[in-house]
């Protein structure tokens, strides 16, 4: 969709995409219960509480409707704010206790960055090239010669360069998923280690299975234990 992070509503009745960037702004994209389609929802203020992951007491900010084109008259399905000048570029927490959707009361809450994956201001770090080329460029445990070619004798700086990560929270069954973080993989971010090709869900995914098959080979499962069960 817009490459943000894809969190539920109430029981997967509908789902939020998060997007923020880099100047702390926050785009909030209303979608179904099928996330694929785009979710009209009651024109309304909303009160958002943020704090950084890990920190004190949040604080609060305005989110305001921003309707896309083609929304109803009074509706809309997107909201924007800003969040707070202390917090911004950091990885934080965002909760909205209240909003309605089709006269029903919902709460919903996301991170800027998924828990435990990726430490980084918003968006993944993004690996200095000369460590890059240490990384990618060198073989170690499962990590071959073979496969730095087969790889295109680049690096990941190289190859995913304006590659906008869309972190899905929920894959479905059958769905594969990034070995890194167990959320839905992207074809489009994929690497050959051992031989054999990985999907991800984002580039730093990719430095971190890359440093496991160097470094503890042995943790390393096949490509199809990477799947949704």
């Amino acid at each position: 969709m817009n490459g943000g992070i894809i969190v539920p509503i109430g029981r997967d009745s509908y789902h939020a995409e998060a997007v923020f960037d880099s100047q702390g702004d926050l785009s909030i994209y209303m979608l179904g219960q099928d996330e694929s389609r785009v979710q009209e929802v009651e024109q309304q203020k909303l009160t958002a509480y943020v704090k950084a992951v890990g920190g004190p007491d949040a604080q609060s900010f305005s989110v305001e409707p921003a309707p896309q084109d083609g929304d109803s008259g009074g509706k809309t399905s997107r909201f924007k704010g800003t969040l707070p000048v202390a917090l911004r570029g950091q990885a934080v927490e965002v909760t909205i206790p209240n909003i309605r959707i089709n006269g029903e009361r919902f709460r919903v809450g996301f991170p800027s960055v998924l828990p435990g994956s990726h430490e980084g201001e918003g968006m993944p770090a993004v690996m200095a090239d000369d460590e890059a080329r240490a990384l990618y460029l060198t073989p170690g445990g499962i990590y071959t010669e073979a496969d730095i070619a087969a790889n295109g004798n680049q690096t990941g700086n190289q190859k995913f360069r304006g590659f906008v990560p869309k972190h899905d929270l929920k894959p479905k069954v059958g769905d594969k998923i990034c070995p890194i973080t167990l959320t839905k993989a992207n074809p489009q971010c994929s690497w050959i280690v051992g031989g054999k090709t990985y999907e991800f869900c984002c580039p730093p995914c990719v430095e971190e299975f890359v440093k496991l098959a160097k470094e503890q080979p042995e943790e390393v499962k096949e490509p199809a234990d990477y799947v949704k069960r």
